[in-house]
């Protein structure tokens, strides 16, 4: 099943994301929301109304719920995403506004931090318009923000924040 307005193939998520991700209980659901900034990413309990909290792994599941939960399409979701936590050995790197989703093409900032990485899972975002990256490190602090002139925005997390996850492995 693909949702074309998020980019996100369940076939390409259950195929593509590494087992030791996959296997870790630290999935939740997301989807658009309005606020006073423009819409954002809200992540919810798998299969609920209810908000999930990317601070309390009670309200995150496994993989194969979280995409169970948004392929049944009831209560309706945009996406899947993982959930970082001083638990795990993983850091997530966001890099924002750095591909061209017609193209493909990728601004060459973005493309020198991609050839830096030797092992981990890198794939294109549910907009299309970004590229994460998950690798295992550490990161003091849990999180660090680095802003990319003309455009585009690297951000990195260890805990405490969730990544939408597309399956489209770049």
């Amino acid at each position: 099943m693909i949702k074309e307005t998020t980019g996100v193939n369940i076939s390409s998520v259950e195929e593509n994301i590494p087992p030791e991700l996959a296997e870790r209980p630290q999935w939740v659901c997301w989807r658009y929301e309005e606020c006073a900034n423009g819409p954002t990413k809200v992540p919810y309990v798998p299969g609920t109304e209810r908000r999930a909290s990317s601070t309390d792994l009670m309200t995150w599941a496994t993989c194969d719920v979280a995409l169970s939960a948004y392929e049944v399409g009831e209560p309706p979701y945009d996406g899947v995403g993982f959930v970082f936590s001083s638990a795990d050995p993983y850091v997530g790197i966001d890099l924002d506004d750095c591909r061209n989703p017609k193209s493909g093409e990728i601004a060459p900032w973005a493309k020198k931090i991609i050839a830096r990485v030797q092992e981990g899972y890198i794939e294109i975002s549910p907009s299309g318009e970004g590229i994460h990256v998950i690798i295992e490190g550490t990161l003091r602090g849990g999180r660090t923000q680095k802003k990319i002139k003309p455009s585009g925005k690297i951000e990195m997390y260890s805990r405490e924040r969730f990544f939408t996850i597309s399956g489209r492995v770049l």
